[in-house]
């Protein structure tokens, strides 16, 4: 169902040292520099920190994204679809296909009505 949890943070660094730690005890390895984020991987799943894309102070749930997997793009842009047709608002970019470094991904990003931000992904083969 999820494929990946992000939170946001205002100090990037003093988070990561928090997270290397307790992660670390699980297994995890050190969270992975990416831009203004840092991830940690493992068999099941993705687990993120983040400064807030919107240059505002993290909260609650701002800079936060709980992601679902998606079993094709269509599927992406039919959950894009429900959500907005359903109280939500879209948010970011619109769906679509986005890359960074060797991984090419197919996004759509919305805010339920509750202000949360959620996103549907699916990765196609390569």
């Amino acid at each position: 169902m999820f494929s990946h949890v992000m939170l946001g943070t205002n100090d990037l660094e003093v988070s990561k040292k928090f997270y290397d730690a307790v992660l670390g005890t699980l297994g995890i390895g050190p969270g992975v520099a990416n831009k203004n984020r840092y991830f940690y991987r493992s068999p099941s799943g993705s687990f993120a920190i983040t400064t807030p894309v919107n240059g505002e102070p993290a909260t609650h749930g701002n800079g936060s994204t709980i992601g679902f997997n998606a079993a094709s793009a269509e599927q992406v842009d039919a959950f894009h679809a429900a959500g907005v047709a359903n109280g939500g608002t879209t948010c970011e970019d619109p769906p679509g296909f986005r890359e960074g470094g060797a991984v090419k991904l197919y996004l759509a990003y919305l805010r339920d009505p509750d202000g949360n931000k959620l996103c549907a992904l699916y990765r196609p083969a390569k």
